[in-house]
Parts: structure tokens; C-alpha cells; sequence
């Protein structure tokens, strides 16, 4: 419990300055509908988002349930944003909404542990919708590459809404960036604004004024990469990764140490407690956790980008007899293959490209 009113003190400090208990019911409406009201309490008691909390909102369905049950922070959604939407089914995105049930459970005491643990949905926002910043598009190069899309970019149309989010074929809407919505509904007036909570049971955070910073960088140099295509269930796209690393790809980026104030989750520790921090750079929502996490909650998605020596044999051995001959060999592979092979047998070996290290153009 003392950690509790540890949290409790900080949010005193860092998100609210005089707090006091006031109703405030605006006249609004929802995509057209009638026109109606909601009231909101706004009192300290509702803003402490560290303790037991129902968040329910009959216009858009939303119901979320958070419970201390010993040591642990215990939620029970429907993941129904608590705010409103853009217009799903939409162009990039051909799913709709659906109530979800979940039940998630968040260390009460948080352990850091300072390894980063890359995972595919690294938290929760207060509203039950789930931050899950990565895409499952993959860019698929004949030459081995394989480039990991990130959400925002501007070769594929994923369908994204205002609020950075959008629908998975599950009906799971998400996040993959700055929640606009959530921000606005949990603003209590001061700079940093509580929006939810990491797997490891840390807070997540977004600083209205931009005050904490990223510290990943673009890549330098070009891509590499030919006859490249990205595949969907409806089409096949042709796609050139030419050029230099634009933010188009997560590989594009890389993390350099001190570069910013956060790390490499998007972390930083202020007046003594580890948080998180929601940015509108990359990795906008942090891959990766830096507290105890249960195993169930990591789950590796690749970068994506230049493929190792095993992993580059394993897709140009066509006929499996664990070497390449010239005929499977495509792009600055090809044009290098008489320096790789060594022993100029006519083949290449994964030991011959460990130790030659990937051809460049």
C-alpha cells in the first residue's frame, strides 16, 4: 500500500495543482446522432487513476473495471474507446469496432530490471483499448531483405484514424501512436497527462509540451534490397525500398544511447519513479519493457532490414543442400558472388557469408 500512496503523491506533483470537486455537463453529439449530454465528475478522487476506477460511457459502449486485488492492478474491459472514432470500415482498414472481453492484470509494485524486453503490445491505456505501436505489413525483397512497415508512413495506407489508431480484423481497435482522444479525456490541466499503464505495471505517460525526447535516430546510408512486393489478402504491390532509411521502415531506425532524454523503451525515471512516455517521434509507444514482465506478455516482432547469413541461406537455398550456387543468388549478392566464395567452388556457404559479411552495392 505504501507504494500506492507513493504513486498517489507523485500525481500530486507532476499532473495536478489544485484539484477541486466540480460537474460539468456539455451538450454534444456522436457522428450525427441526437444530441445528448454526459456529466462527468471531476473530482481528485476520480483523477487517481492508481487506485480502483470504473470508466463507463453509454454512448460509445465503453466499459472498464479496475480493481487492487492484492498485488496486483486488475482490469476487466470490453476495450471500447471511451471517446470518439473515426469511421471504421474505412479505406486501408475494411474492419468495424467490435467489443472485446478482456482481463488484464498489472504488477501493483513494479520491478525495473533495466534489459530491454521487446514485446508486441507493450501496455494498456486507462480506457481498456490496447497501445500496439508495430504493424504486421512486411515489405519482402527477392535479394533476403525483409522490412518491418511502420504506421505512419506513406507507401501503404493502413486506414489509420485521429486518434492514431485503428481496427484490427479481431474488432480490436488500438493504438499505434498518440491516443488525441485519450489525452484529452485524461487532461487534468498540467503538463504530463496519465494515459495508462505498461505490462510491467509502469505508468505511461504523454507530455503536452513535447518536454521529453526520443532517443532513436534515422539510419544512415541507403536500403538495400530488389524486386521487393508487399502482400495483403485482396493485392501484391511492387515496392521500392531504394533510398535512404525516411522512417518508412522500423529498421530505419536505431537507438542511439543519450541522444535523448528517454531510453530505449521510451522510458525515463522522474523525482524517483520509473515511467513510460508516449511521443510523436519514434517509437511513438515503446517496444520494448523495462520492468518484470510475465513471459505470456513478450512477444518478438522483428525490424525487419538486412538478414543475417543464416537467415539469408535459409531463403535462397531453393533445393536445401545447405550451400548457394550462382543461379540462387539475385541482387549485390550476385554481383559479389566470386569474392564470397572462397574456396571458389562454385558455392557459397553460410560460413563463406559470415565471413565475408554481406556484400554492399
Amino acid at each position: 500500500m505504501k507504494n500506492r500512496y507513493q504513486w498517489i503523491l507523485l500525481m500530486a506533483m507532476v499532473l495536478a495543482a489544485g484539484c477541486t470537486s466540480q460537474k460539468k455537463t456539455s451538450l454534444h453529439s456522436h457522428d450525427g446522432a441526437k444530441p445528448h449530454a454526459h456529466t462527468t465528475n471531476k473530482s481528485e478522487s476520480n483523477t487517481d487513476y492508481f487506485g480502483d476506477y470504473i470508466l463507463e460511457d453509454a454512448a460509445f459502449g465503453t466499459k472498464t473495471k479496475v480493481n487492487i486485488v492484492g498485488e496486483q492492478r486488475v482490469m476487466e474491459t470490453n476495450a471500447l474507446p471511451n471517446h470518439k472514432t473515426g469511421a471504421f470500415p474505412r479505406k486501408g482498414n475494411p474492419n468495424t469496432i467490435a467489443a472485446q472481453n478482456k482481463n488484464y492484470t498489472f504488477p501493483l509494485h513494479p520491478k525495473y530490471v533495466g534489459t530491454p524486453q521487446w514485446v508486441r503490445e507493450p501496455g494498456v491505456s486507462l480506457n481498456g483499448v490496447k497501445f500496439e505501436p508495430g504493424t504486421a505489413e512486411v515489405v519482402i525483397c527477392d535479394t533476403g531483405e525483409n522490412y518491418r512497415v511502420e504506421a505512419f508512413q506513406d507507401v501503404i495506407n493502413l486506414g489509420l484514424d485521429f486518434n492514431n489508431a485503428h481496427v484490427q480484423p479481431t474488432g480490436a481497435y488500438h493504438y499505434h501512436g498518440t491516443p488525441t482522444s485519450v489525452i484529452e479525456a485524461f487532461d487534468t490541466g498540467n503538463d504530463l497527462v496519465h494515459i495508462g499503464f505498461a505490462h510491467d505495471g509502469f505508468p505511461m505517460y504523454y507530455s503536452k509540451s513535447n518536454a521529453y525526447k526520443s532517443s532513436y535516430q534515422l539510419v544512415g546510408g541507403d536500403r538495400e534490397g530488389e524486386d521487393c512486393t508487399y502482400t495483403n489478402p485482396k493485392n501484391t504491390l511492387d515496392i521500392s525500398v531504394d533510398g535512404h532509411h525516411n522512417g518508412t521502415y522500423t529498421s530505419d531506425f536505431e537507438y542511439v544511447e543519450g541522444s535523448g532524454d528517454l531510453d530505449a523503451c521510451n522510458g525515463i525515471t522522474i523525482q524517483g519513479h520509473y515511467m513510460y512516455m508516449v511521443t510523436h517521434t519514434f517509437p511513438y509507444v515503446g517496444r520494448c519493457l523495462m520492468g518484470e514482465v510475465s513471459q505470456d506478455q513478450i512477444g518478438l516482432r522483428g525490424q525487419g532490414g538486412r538478414p543475417n547469413a543464416a537467415q539469408l541461406m535459409e531463403r535462397l537455398d531453393e533445393n536445401n543442400d545447405g550451400k548457394l550456387s550462382k543461379a540462387e543468388v539475385k541482387g549485390p549478392l550476385s554481383a559479389n558472388f566470386l569474392k564470397v566464395d572462397a574456396n571458389k567452388d562454385g558455392y557459397i556457404t553460410a560460413e563463406e557469408l559470415k565471413k565475408s559479411g554481406r556484400p554492399k552495392r
